[in-house]
């Protein structure tokens, strides 16, 4: 459930296929995404770990607003009192975030891709079913560096959601992807890099063009929202992205 290290200063919780990230340095913490609700206690422990305190947590950065990764926003908002940052075309979606647009019917693709039902029903039990939305989010910049720990970059990548955006940190070769690239889709059960099925994906020609992005970063670790790092580089696992292609 807890990797510490997935990459220079970065530690992974995971749960249910699910994943989120802390971001330590020397100025503090800083959360990427908030994956399921049960995830909370491993980032806690990671925490605890490390020898930080909750109150070094200095903000929460979404790479987009789904209800997989809003589990524990709204409680480290209210707890720690920390900013929830998401794109500003994500905004209402972290305030409802299980009404999101799809190509495809998300509630029926996995009868013809079975393999996804037990991923789907790890998801249900680690509270997938029960995500509260958040108010008052900070908007994100494009392009410009955020001033909190790891000073990671947005990079605005839809597709998957309108807002969906990467976050670069360029001093440490690192890139969180969410789900513009992931390494396992919960909808088909397929491993290695691709995008999401059209059943989470509002638009799948669009997420193919934000593969661009992923690859411009020529970072080696890729941290997605789904599935193992990558550890061999932005532009391999764009190439074998594209190889698989929309589905």
């Amino acid at each position: 459930m807890i990797t510490l290290e997935v990459a220079p200063g970065i530690h992974r919780v995971s749960a249910a296929n699910v994943n989120c990230y802390v971001i330590e340095d020397q100025k503090g913490i800083t959360l990427v995404d908030a994956g399921l609700p049960r995830m909370w206690e491993g980032v806690m422990e990671i925490l605890k770990a490390r020898a930080r305190m909750p109150h070094e947590v200095q903000a929460l950065v979404l790479t987009h607003a789904h209800f997989d990764h809003m589990g524990f926003a709204l409680r480290a908002q209210q707890s720690l009192g920390v900013p929830v940052i998401v794109h500003h075309r994500d905004a209402w979606l972290a305030a409802h975030p299980y009404r999101y647009a799809t190509e495809r019917n998300r509630l029926l693709y996995p009868f013809t891709h079975p393999r996804s039902l037990p991923l789907l029903g790890k998801m249900a039990v680690s509270g997938a079913l029960n995500v509260k939305g958040v108010h008052g989010m900070q908007l994100m910049p494009d392009g410009v560096m955020l001033e909190i720990p790891g000073n990671p970059v947005p990079v605005h990548t839809p597709g998957h959601t309108d807002g969906h955006c990467i976050l670069h940190l360029p001093d440490r070769r690192a890139v969180f992807t969410g789900d513009a690239l992931v390494t396992l889709d919960p909808y088909t059960a397929e491993t290695g890099p691709q995008i999401v099925a059209g059943a989470a994906t509002k638009n799948t020609a669009e997420a193919m063009d934000s593969l661009q992005a992923i690859a411009l970063t020529e970072a080696q670790h890729v941290l997605p929202g789904h599935g193992a790092a990558w550890h061999e580089g932005a532009e391999a696992a764009v190439e074998a992205a594209r190889k698989v292609g929309a589905h």
